[in-house]
């Protein structure tokens, strides 16, 4: 006989697995050169969904919405970072 908390952990690992597959494919996309925050340097996705900010026509991604008040004091620099990996992958 099958212990049904044995079930329920089972039943838990498959559901976190499935979390983490969904936030893998709703991040930023393969295309992007960065698979860092260019503000905390976390991995992206390791706090959720992935947020995108765009400026001056590039897409920026960061770890999660509290980067964005970091990411506004100094646009430039952080579009500059994603440009500059975008040219080393070329």
């Amino acid at each position: 006989m099958i212990h049904p908390m044995k079930t329920l952990i089972a039943t838990l690992t498959v559901a976190l697995l499935g979390c983490t597959l969904a936030f893998a494919e709703s991040g930023a996309p393969k295309s992007y050169p960065l698979t860092k925050c260019v503000i905390s340097d976390e991995k992206l996705g390791d706090h959720g969904k992935p947020v995108k900010v765009t400026e001056d026509g590039t897409d920026v991604w960061l770890c999660c919405k509290s980067c964005i008040k970091d990411f506004k004091k100094a646009p430039a620099k952080y579009v500059k970072m994603v440009k500059d990996a975008e040219a080393k992958k070329k």
